[in-house]
């Protein structure tokens, strides 16, 4: 098998084959280092790419190897992550043009010294919407990264070169952030698997924060396995992130392959079966055929709970930004901007509403799961839209599209379940779109275990696409 063939493989299948011999570490590196430099001039998935960081832990591993030493589960495997998580040597953008001046990072975020730590290449850093306030992947500073499957399309954000990266080949796992669904819709858009774990389940030391009350750190993958893989390596309790103290590790093993014997699933009505297209419907009718999902469930209040979401991260995140939006305004990306500003004008007392409400739903979630192990959710209503489209035709209305890509995704995220979206392929459609499989708290398991099951159907797939089709 050739280099450029193995790196089509997933991670757990590229550590395998350099355990096997099939391919030195070494030669992975140069192979995937070859590769962003073909490909990303086209997807703009890279902002940051550390080559020479790539090639010594490959060495290392080489050397590993040869003394016959034991290699991590992920051992040369490439990896990258969104610029929003600290990389040593480089300022931590996030996406932003104001960041890029800080100085460069003297540590490692949690999260990517834990995956070298299990072996994985570093790659480098990932493109990003600016301060992860984005549901597109259009960067105004670096310009937009681009849906490999059809790259005149979005990649969905604010996970947008985490997306690219992994749906076109430049890397096995994208490490992104997820706040109101920046994992969820960059898998949706660009067909790959991804996992947003329950809030506080895995640290978020050494990212750059968006909406601290929300924000959530995970992984995209072209497999199952590999979400499972790199969710057992970053787990663990980390000092740096006080929310991430508490749970102790429960690792997945081979548990997310037990199939779904006992696990009651039903799908999401109400909020969650209307602003659809029917192409979004074609993947959640998919879904569920192949779950032999026969029950349906409503989440009360799920439009509320959107907007209460809205409201927490304006008032937030515009908290966050002031000292920034006074003394570099002009710095910002305008659309960014303007919704900090407004964010600043809420008042308090909407905000103290929005935060007694989270409490009430997400009381009434966790019955909701406690009746029904999993539930089943679209995860956009449309799949990846052109570069540049402004507005969207949801249920005959014509509304703005950037917020609304977010419509399905913001409820869940606002009251931290876990959740594995699930890329589909329905027939005739040349586009995915994800499906969520939303799990009660902690139990990531049974949300990856429902995906591994429609992936091993083949109902779900994360194929690289074909580069230059």
């Amino acid at each position: 098998m050739s280099l450029d063939a193995l790196l089509d493989r997933d991670a757990v299948g590229i550590a395998a084959a350099f355990r096997a011999g099939e391919a030195s570490a070494a030669e992975i590196a140069e192979a995937a280092i070859a590769r962003i430099v073909a490909r990303n001039p086209v997807l703009n998935a890279f902002t940051d790419v550390t080559a020479d960081r790539a090639r010594a832990r490959a060495a290392a591993l080489d050397a590993a190897k040869a003394k016959g030493e034991s290699l991590p589960p992920l051992a040369a495997a490439p990896f990258a992550v969104k610029n929003l998580f600290d990389i040593a040597g480089l300022p931590t953008r996030a996406g932003s043009r104001i960041n890029r001046d800080l100085p460069p990072a003297t540590a490692d975020a949690t999260l990517v010294t834990r995956m070298e730590g299990a072996g994985a290449l570093l790659l480098g850093g990932l493109n990003m919407g600016e301060y992860a306030y984005d549901f597109t992947g259009e960067n105004a500073h670096d310009g937009p990264s681009r849906n490999p499957h059809d790259v005149t399309r979005m990649t969905g954000g604010s996970s947008g070169g985490s997306g690219g990266a992994v749906a076109g080949g430049l890397a096995t796992i994208a490490l992104g952030s997820d706040t109101n669904g920046s994992i969820r819709v960059p898998s949706s858009f660009c067909g790959t698997f991804g996992l947003k774990p329950t809030y506080g389940r895995l640290s978020r030391g050494g990212s750059f924060p968006f909406v601290t009350a929300l924000d959530h750190v995970g992984p995209l993958a072209r497999s199952v396995r590999d979400l499972a893989a790199s969710y057992d390596v970053m787990q663990g309790a980390d000092a740096r992130d006080p929310g991430c103290t508490v749970r102790a590790p429960e690792p997945i093993g081979s548990g997310f392959d037990s199939g779904v014997e006992g696990i009651r699933i039903a799908r999401l009505g109400g909020w969650f079966a209307r602003n659809r297209l029917a192409e979004s419907d074609a993947a959640l009718d998919l879904a569920c055929a192949a779950l032999r999902v026969t029950e349906e469930a409503e989440l009360p209040e799920a439009e509320r709970a959107r907007g209460a979401a809205f409201l927490i991260t304006m008032a937030e995140a515009a908290e966050f930004h002031g000292p920034r939006l006074r003394t570099h305004p002009a710095d910002f990306d305008p659309a960014v901007r303007d919704r900090l500003i407004a964010g600043a004008l809420l008042p308090a007392s909407w905000v103290q509403t929005a935060q007694r409400f989270r409490r009430w739903f997400a009381d009434a979630a966790a019955s909701l799961v406690a009746r029904h192990d999993v539930l089943i959710a679209p995860a956009t209503p449309m799949s990846a839209p052109k570069l540049g489209t402004q507005t969207v035709m949801l249920d005959g209305v014509e509304l703005p599209l950037r917020p609304n890509i977010g419509v399905y995704t913001q409820p869940i995220s606002f009251i931290g379940l876990p959740v594995v979206a699930v890329p589909l392929w329905p027939a005739g459609r040349s586009l995915p779109l994800a499906v969520q499989v939303i799990a009660p708290a902690w139990r990531e398991d049974l949300a990856l275990r429902v995906a591994r099951a429609l992936e091993r159907d083949g109902v779900a797939r994360a194929p690289v696409a074909p580069f230059g089709a």
